[in-house]
């Protein structure tokens, strides 16, 4: 159902990522910062 998988690869098209806040799966209630540097930190260890 998601549009990434868990290697933040978009599915149907090969050799692309999403890494923002898009990839939420639910919307924070708080400030997105510190979530989206979390991401950002997991696709550079992916990359």
């Amino acid at each position: 159902m998601a549009v990434v998988n868990s290697k933040l690869e978009v599915g149907g098209v090969k050799g692309l990522r999403v890494v923002d806040a898009s990839v939420m799966p639910m919307i924070v209630n708080g400030h997105t910062n510190a979530p989206t540097i979390a991401i950002a930190e997991k696709a550079s260890d992916l990359i």
